[in-house]
């Protein structure tokens, strides 16, 4: 039985899920994968939930999920620095779940940095600390001769560079089209039914599907830092977001959502890969599809990625609708990859 100590940082939704993914498949993962997976610290603006034993998950969960209550718990320790915890416990699993910010990379970026030379293996569901450093954090990897894990980072539960990296081994991929923000795809999948975007955005937001400021998703920008970094972990790329045409669907033009809403016709916002003139370019547009294209079922908060390669011919992947727990269940996923023996 091998032993992961965990550290998890952010208890937001994500981070939530993730801890009652992982206490739930416990047993599950000790049967099927030998991993017995513990948690030692969680950690919130202003401090951590802390032990030098492992903590009670279940605990946790039950008794202090929401903030105010977290802060109750009798293991709270105000302002306890992650670099301690790193160093006082054998290395594991740093667990990256803190709000992104696109454009510093902070504070994942720092912690990430911290984990890495500490030689903590990372699995992050973070962008920004990827949209900002790609190359940096995935060579301190390297060096350190741990993991660097991201899936969650790009498309939650589904699994598009699983797919790239390993079932697409040694193939040359030319081309990648993905729906990859489940919120602009439902608000695009209610306005062909006749919605107006804004009636469409406070409906996502009544349902929890989008954020208070939604812009990230809105805007387009969630979606380029999707396919920047799947780009840049598949092509080695070295991509930034001003390398990139971005468009989002706050001002569609009106021509646009009519093609969109004809019969066997589907507006979507699709993040692209494509050579130009031999030239690797990334884009995030809004185009309109036909019922030809494999992407274009992939309707309300589901997403879709298609790769166009050179010897597998156009492979498609779909579903892993935006969920909190599907994002929980990548993060354990990669966890399970990490230390994982077949």
């Amino acid at each position: 039985m091998k032993t992961v100590n965990i550290i998890l940082m952010g208890f937001g939704n994500v981070g939530q899920a993730f801890l009652r993914v992982a206490q739930e498949k416990n047993e599950f993962c000790r049967i099927r994968y030998g991993l017995d997976i513990k948690f030692y610290s969680i950690f919130e603006i202003g401090g951590a939930i802390h032990s030098s034993q492992a903590l009670n998950t279940s605990e946790v969960i039950e008794k202090y999920s929401s903030l105010t209550m977290f802060r109750k718990n009798p293991l709270w320790k105000p302002d306890l620095k992650l670099t301690s915890v790193l160093d006082s416990i054998k290395p594991g699993v740093l667990v990256e779940c803190t709000p992104s910010n696109i454009k510093s990379g902070e504070p994942g970026l720092r912690h990430i940095r911290h984990a890495l030379d500490r030689g903590w293996h990372v699995v992050t569901a973070s962008k920004g600390p990827l949209v900002i450093d790609f190359r940096g954090l995935h060579e301190k990897a390297e060096n350190k001769h741990v993991a660097l894990k991201f899936s969650g980072a790009t498309a939650a539960a589904l699994p598009a560079l699983d797919i790239a990296l390993y079932s697409l081994a040694g193939a040359e991929i030319s081309r990648i089209e993905g729906i990859l923000n489940g919120t602009t795809n439902y608000i695009l999948t209610r306005m062909k039914e006749g919605v107006d975007y804004k009636e469409a955005l406070k409906e996502a937001q009544s349902k929890g599907i989008a954020e208070t400021d939604p812009s990230l998703d809105v805007s387009g920008l969630d979606t380029a830092s999707k396919i920047l970094i799947i780009s840049n972990a598949l092509q080695k790329t070295d991509f930034t977001l001003d390398d990139m045409t971005v468009e989002g669907i706050d001002a569609i033009p009106p021509y646009l959502l009519n093609q969109g809403r004809k019969k066997d016709r589907a507006l979507k916002l699709l993040g692209i890969l494509f050579k130009r003139a031999e030239e690797l370019r990334l884009e995030v547009r809004l185009t309109v599809i036909d019922s030809s294209h494999p992407l274009f079922g992939v309707d309300g908060t589901n997403k879709g990625i298609v790769f166009t390669t050179d010897t597998m011919d156009s492979i498609t992947v779909t579903g892993g609708k935006s969920d909190p727990k599907g994002a929980g269940a990548s993060l354990l996923k990669d966890i399970i990859n990490i230390y994982r023996k077949e």
